[in-house]
């Protein structure tokens, strides 16, 4: 998809990779954005990316190398950047500067395939956001970059990008509740969950595992349509996006994704 040519100085800052939608509206908002020579503090502000001069901190605006990292998020974790309860955050796997303006880089003499975020956080401008969201109880397969566009594609319920759960379950599920579970459901706050699957995986002593791919990204989704039919979600892990899995990868750990990866997702 082709960036528009003219839009608000916010999305501009966000497309280029500066900064997320939010944070781009309070650099402008403090002055550290200039456009034609002069400082703009209104984020709704039309520019046309073509004609205008647009300067972020004194420096000419350019697009940002697009960043493309694939997470195994360990539960307990929130993915906020910052909490006020001091609770542990995906950025502090980051190096704690990922999430507003800084990016990964390679850490000298490094071979490894993975490393932990923290080794390789540079306080540099730019920044990854989160695409989508994982409960604080939930881990798993998280990715994050600077493409807002590529984070749309893969939430968007339209583009059906398929999301993959390993739920253990607090009781042994019977067939005929699976069923009901594959047919879709109605969750308590009235809305439905109609997964693409939802299949047993095993029953192991008392409870019963399944896997359950889905499209959408409502809120607790999985948890939601598990207590739709009297059961509750004892341990979650999401285990693909797409073609996109956690093997190889250990918790706390990450990976880029290649150009090829990217694309791959993209077609799906």
């Amino acid at each position: 998809m082709k960036t528009k040519a003219v839009m608000t100085l916010d999305r501009l800052l966000s497309r280029y990779g500066a900064a997320s939608r939010t944070t781009a509206r309070e650099m402008i908002k403090a002055g550290r954005v200039r456009v034609n020579g002069s400082v703009q503090r209104d984020p709704e502000h039309w520019v046309n990316r073509a004609r205008d001069n647009v300067q972020l901190d004194g420096r000419p605006l350019r697009p940002e190398r697009k960043t493309y990292l694939l997470f195994y998020k360990p539960k307990g974790v929130i993915v906020s950047h910052g909490d006020p309860g001091g609770r542990k955050t995906i950025y502090d796997y980051l190096g704690g500067s990922l999430g507003q303006e800084g990016r990964p880089r390679e850490a000298a003499g490094a071979s490894r395939p993975w490393r932990t975020m923290a080794e390789t956080a540079m306080p540099q401008r730019g920044w990854l956001s989160p695409v989508g969201r994982l409960d604080k109880d939930t881990s798993g397969l998280l990715l994050l970059t600077n493409d807002t566009e590529f984070a749309h594609f893969v939430t968007n319920p339209q583009s059906s990008v398929t999301k993959t759960y390993l739920v253990k379950v607090s009781g042994l599920m019977d067939d005929a509740t699976v069923a009901r579970l594959q047919g879709g459901v109605r969750m308590k706050r009235g809305d439905e969950a109609s997964p693409i699957s939802a299949r047993r995986i095993e029953d192991r002593g008392k409870y019963t595992w399944l896997e359950v791919v889905l499209t959408e990204g409502k809120n607790r989704e999985v948890r939601r349509m598990i207590e739709a039919v009297g059961f509750k979600v004892l341990k979650l892990v999401r285990t693909a996006i797409g073609s996109l899995t956690l093997s190889g990868l250990e918790v706390g750990k990450w990976r880029t994704l290649s150009s090829a990866e990217v694309a791959g997702l993209r077609r799906q």
